[in-house]
């Protein structure tokens, strides 16, 4: 059967858009298996090593703020090729690091370019389709993303066996130049330039308070945030808990890890044809309610010891399947009123589920003592608080 032009249309501009969206989880999941080579070759140690990470997070938190506006006053394509080329320039400077420091600086540069894509995609999703059509296709992006994370650890390691941690960084160029050409031929504008916007620190911090203030965008957005904080804290924590304490061997916790992912890629599918008979809300509250559900069975698992391995491992399951429900729906509820500063909105969630996520990791990792608990505990939190966000918020 023959597409019709407007589904092949739909189809490319997702295909587009989640690469430009997977540039943010490859650059974070490719190269961690050449971390330890890393160490070796630039003569350093593993703290500096993970240094590369946490600036890498702390451009995304940054440089998601700084495009929103910018993609508001000046439309979506420039400001989204202008990122994707920073991201290409950076990831070159990672290949050709002399010096760990070096490497750490061109990782900063490389997330402020990612940003772009992030934060412009779900922009213009907003402004091409209408809240549950927006969320269906956020539900086939997040199809797309949803591989990025499975396949890039695998590929990053058998890039390592062929050749060395400098080929994943050209390799992250590559795609990105690869990603930048079909954006120029083959992604519209969505939202011409408005120079009646203005566009200083002032007006700026007035449009984020605004947004911080409106409780409908807050409820929605924490919704999404505090469940990336619990997906955070699972990913900060699992090795841990699966590796350590239930002696799995890394290559059986890949195949956990993989499980994992494959339930949020499936349940985004499934939200999307869920949105053909029922309301956006109607599927959120649904898919938040078994997020905060499956967080707290965990707990309960974990404080009972009720199961073992798989008593934890199935209400994981659930919670990060969820996922595919609450953030594709959350999104696009939280940006349907925010027609005029998109772009805005999407940076600010951007930024307030980077941020819940890096603290909730920061917080696993100094609650060492027991990870099975530290990390139902917070999951558990995450979950209910993400369900009573939007029951309290969302009226």
């Amino acid at each position: 059967m023959t597409e019709t032009p407007r589904a092949t249309s739909l189809w490319r501009l997702t295909l587009i858009l989640g690469a430009l969206s997977a540039f943010t989880p490859l650059a974070v999941d490719m190269y961690l298996p050449a971390l330890p080579a890393l160490e070796r070759t630039l003569v350093t140690d593993s703290g500096k090593v993970q240094q590369t990470l946490s600036l890498f997070f702390l451009g995304l938190a940054i440089g998601q703020l700084f495009y929103g506006p910018i993609s508001d006053r000046f439309g979506r394509r420039g400001p989204l090729l202008v990122g994707n080329l920073l991201y290409i320039v950076a990831s070159v400077a990672c290949a050709l690091a002399p010096t760990i420091d070096t490497l750490i600086a061109a990782r900063f540069v490389q997330a402020f370019g990612s940003c772009a894509g992030l934060v412009i995609s779900r922009a213009m999703v907003r402004d091409l389709f209408e809240p549950r059509e927006g969320a269906r296709v956020m539900s086939l992006l997040m199809l797309v993303m949803g591989v990025a994370p499975i396949l890039a650890p695998l590929l990053g390691g058998y890039v390592m066996v062929w050749f060395d941690w400098h080929a994943i960084f050209w390799f992250l160029g590559g795609f990105a130049l690869l990603a930048m050409v079909a954006a120029r031929l083959w992604l519209p504008e969505s939202r011409e330039a408005r120079p009646d916007l203005r566009l200083t620190l002032g007006s700026v911090l007035r449009v984020y308070g605004r947004l911080l203030s409106t409780r409908r965008y807050m409820g929605y957005t924490l919704a999404s945030s505090l469940g990336m904080g619990g997906l955070f804290a699972y990913i900060a924590a699992s090795p841990f808990v699966f590796i350590d304490l239930y002696g799995l061997s890394p290559q059986a916790y890949g195949w956990v890890f993989g499980i994992n992912a494959v339930g949020i890629i499936g349940f985004s599918q499934v939200n999307r044809a869920l949105l053909r008979h029922f309301t956006l809300d109607e599927v959120l509250i649904v898919a938040v309610s078994v997020m905060a559900a499956a967080g707290f069975l965990l707990l309960v698992a974990a404080v009972f010891s009720i199961g073992g391995m798989f008593g934890l491992w199935l209400p994981l399951f659930l919670y990060i399947a969820s996922l595919g429900g609450v953030l594709p729906n959350a999104a696009a509820s939280a940006m349907a009123a925010e027609a005029e500063r998109a772009g805005s909105a999407a940076a600010l969630m951007g930024t307030l589920q980077f941020t819940l996520g890096a603290l909730t990791s920061g917080i696993v990792s100094l609650l060492h003592g027991d990870a099975a608990l530290s990390m139902a505990v917070i999951v558990a939190v995450c979950g209910l608080s993400g369900l009573a966000a939007r029951l309290v918020l969302v009226r």
